[in-house]
């Protein structure tokens, strides 16, 4: 199949469910979704859907990956923490967007493979850690931006914490994943935010522990 064909009408469709951030849609076009799939599901890297990683992950589909970049308002100068490594598909498309990613992924099989195809990628500047993403990475911490690729019922205090004053937060929050809403927290003081609803969204279960 045309997979460069195929990512061009990825992005017509994206336009028309609203995503219009120029820069995000030239990352969107920019990185090859093929290679962070599993091979067997290659022929359908640009279908608009969530497709199944090992250890129960999902990657994203391509809607939710541009969302989510969007509604970060990234600058070239941000530096972002992303919770929730995946396959490293999102943590490559924020990376043309911003100055340096910092993401974190509590399955130590799926944090190698993903440092393995970005680096295959020629991308530099994303900085993958195996760990709990609960906690965030403080030692780069403040973040003026953080995207959170797993679903919980209330912000973890250490990524509130982490976020800068004037930074943005999107994460999907909800008491089942069946029930998660996308929002976007604007972080307007040390304890006063915003929040916009982004959506409906089901999201992997945000979990503490690492394996």
């Amino acid at each position: 199949m045309d997979l460069k064909f195929q990512r061009e009408a990825m992005l017509d469709q994206l336009k028309e469910r609203g995503v219009d951030d120029l820069r995000v849609l030239a990352a969107m076009r920019t990185v090859p979704r093929e290679a962070f799939v599993l091979e067997n599901f290659r022929d359908d890297a640009y279908r608009d859907s969530a497709l199944p990683l090992t250890h129960k992950q999902t990657i994203s589909q391509p809607y939710i990956v541009a969302l989510m970049a969007q509604a970060l308002e990234l600058k070239p100068t941000d530096h972002v923490l992303e919770i929730g490594t995946g396959s490293g598909y999102a943590a490559a498309v924020l990376a043309q967007l911003s100055r340096e990613v910092y993401t974190v992924e509590r399955v130590g099989d799926l944090a190698i493979s993903a440092a393995e195809v970005i680096r295959k990628l020629g991308i530099q500047n994303v900085h993958i850690r195996f760990g709990d993403g609960t906690k965030g990475w403080p030692d780069e911490a403040p973040y003026d931006a953080i995207s959170v690729a797993a679903g919980g019922t209330s912000v973890p205090n250490a990524l509130f914490d982490q976020l800068a004053i004037g930074g943005r937060l999107v994460i999907p929050l909800g008491p089942v994943p069946e029930s998660q809403k996308l929002l976007r927290i604007r972080k307007l003081a040390k304890d006063r935010y915003v929040e916009d609803d982004l959506g409906n969204v089901r999201f992997v279960p945000l979990l503490p522990d690492t394996d």
